[in-house]
């Protein structure tokens, strides 16, 4: 007979076997599986590069703006003596 969900005693015998981490979420220290905390810093850290990704990216966009409003060469000027 197949049981679609696990037992308590399998779900002890996973811990135990599982070693523990501790994460602090919201400024409390919450002891967890070490899968979970994997998984919770990882998304911690894929956030923390999205962001520094969009700021660098700001920057370097922002940064080309002003190089083009405060650049006084202008490029496509013709020569004014030019006979037509």
């Amino acid at each position: 007979m197949l049981l679609s969900r696990s037992t308590p005693e399998y779900e002890n015998r996973e811990d135990q076997r599982m070693s523990k981490q501790v994460i602090t979420v919201d400024g409390e220290e919450k002891v967890v599986r070490e899968d979970t905390a994997k998984a919770y810093r990882g998304v911690y850290w894929a956030l923390i590069s999205l962001a520094a990704f969009i700021i660098i990216a700001a920057i370097l966009l922002f940064g080309g703006f002003i190089k083009l409003g405060t650049d006084t060469q202008i490029r496509d000027q013709r020569p004014a003596s030019q006979s037509q």
